[in-house]
């Protein structure tokens, strides 16, 4: 099956609407940190909300796609090479990115990539049976919970003195991959209903295909137009 053939649209808009949150969100963050802009902009509740609907949408849509890439592995050490440019880049403007959504990813598809046929040979209700309880008893670790114990951050356990500008431990995001592995099987096996797979979105789903892309380009381009809009108003 060719990769155009593969492509379902309403999963690349909703892929799109994730990225057009998570750039709407990071856009807030950048006018609150660095344009003065009032707090409540960016820390309430309706965006709090939305950060862990757009990230737990994205996440699981990942999950999804490892159904229809060739090598999850391969793929999975793609992104982690990334992932790791990404840190350098960021330790170099003092805002550094130690394990964000992408570190997240790379390693979830690495991950998956060796395990996939252990996943494809549970039974039908054990991933979600595994997955859905595990979101719930980990999701405090989602932001970082404090310990002593250093160099745990990956699982989501935090010292007092780490700090990432974008944070996604493997607890609780990667039960959120893995349900998204196994909808992924469903859907790739035409077990959803005949309008998700006819649906169309076009605008969005230009966007979703090219998530990468943005989600690495964006924050500069944002920091940019912020830094160009205190100096237009005489800031800075």
């Amino acid at each position: 099956m060719s990769e155009s053939k593969q492509r379902i649209e309403l999963m690349d808009a909703a892929r799109g609407l994730s990225v057009c949150l998570m750039v709407a969100h990071h856009f807030l963050y950048d006018l609150v940190v660095f344009a003065g802009a009032p707090t409540w902009l960016f820390w309430n509740p309706v965006f709090i909300t939305l950060h862990y609907f757009f990230a737990g949408l994205f996440i699981l849509l990942s999950g999804v796609s490892s159904n229809f890439s060739r090598s999850n592995a391969r793929r999975g050490a793609r992104a982690l090479a990334l992932a790791l440019g990404i840190t350098l880049a960021t330790y170099c403007v003092g805002m550094p990115i130690v394990f964000g959504v992408l570190h997240l990813l790379g390693t979830c598809m690495l991950l998956y990539g060796v395990t996939q046929r252990f996943w494809q040979r549970l039974p039908a209700w054990a991933t979600p049976a595994l997955c859905l309880p595990g979101v719930l008893l980990t999701a405090r670790l989602a932001d970082g919970y404090p310990t002593a114990v250093p160099h745990l951050w990956m699982f989501g356990l935090v010292t007092e003195d780490f700090f990432s500008a974008d944070y996604f431990p493997l607890l609780p995001w990667t039960f959120v991959f893995l349900l998204g592995a196994w909808a992924g099987g469903y859907i790739r096996a035409g077990r959803f209903p005949r309008w998700f797979y006819e649906a169309k979105a076009p605008r969005l789903a230009a966007v979703g295909r090219r998530s990468l892309l943005i989600y690495v380009a964006h924050q500069p381009l944002l920091y940019g137009l912020t830094m160009l809009g205190l100096w237009i108003f005489g800031k800075r």
